[in-house]
């Protein structure tokens, strides 16, 4: 599995329920990225979707402990064990994170990629991704030439798990 976020130099990925900062050209490589996906986000995740509609050509995959939420098109889920038990026969490279924080941090130890947009820039955040550069499990394995939205700069970067990260392996084994 992958995780895809954008975050600032301090790993923040958003504030008060929404995206920290929107960049076209991120957008276009989220959308090529999670395309013909399964995607995996939290309820709030999905909320904050334009007119909390599913994410058009992919598999929406929500999880929520709340009963009452069903919105149509969405596969929900109430645990993190039923996401992985349904999604055990999709190919691993074909499953997506996409937040929130706290779906970002029960699913890194089954991911083994992170494509990051970074932002060189520090916002006011209150919800974090996990800091893989003080990860002993991950490296920056690929990071894009600077790039600038007006006058915010930012690259991406794909951030790998080191082969053989015991959580990993025996999670997904």
């Amino acid at each position: 599995m992958r995780m895809v976020a954008l975050t600032d130099r301090k790993w923040a990925i958003g504030k008060g329920g929404d995206l920290l900062v929107r960049i076209p050209k991120d957008h276009q490589l989220f959308l090529q990225e999670t395309l013909g996906c399964h995607v995996v986000m939290g309820r709030k995740t999905f909320e904050s979707l334009p007119g909390k509609q599913p994410l058009y050509g992919r598999i929406n995959v929500v999880l929520s402990k709340d009963p009452s939420f069903s919105p149509k098109g969405v596969m929900i889920c109430r645990s993190m064990e039923e996401v992985l038990k349904r999604l055990a026969d999709v190919p691993r490279d074909r499953i997506c994170v996409i937040g929130g924080e706290s779906i970002y941090r029960q699913f890194l130890p089954y991911c083994s990629t992170a494509d990051i947009t970074a932002v060189d820039y520090v916002y006011d955040g209150d919800r974090f991704f996990p800091d893989l550069d003080r990860d002993p499990e991950w490296k920056l394995a690929a990071e894009s030439e600077e790039e600038t939205y007006f006058d915010l700069a930012f690259t991406f970067r794909q951030y790998k798990r080191i082969a053989g990260g015991k959580k990993h392996m025996q999670q997904i084994s």
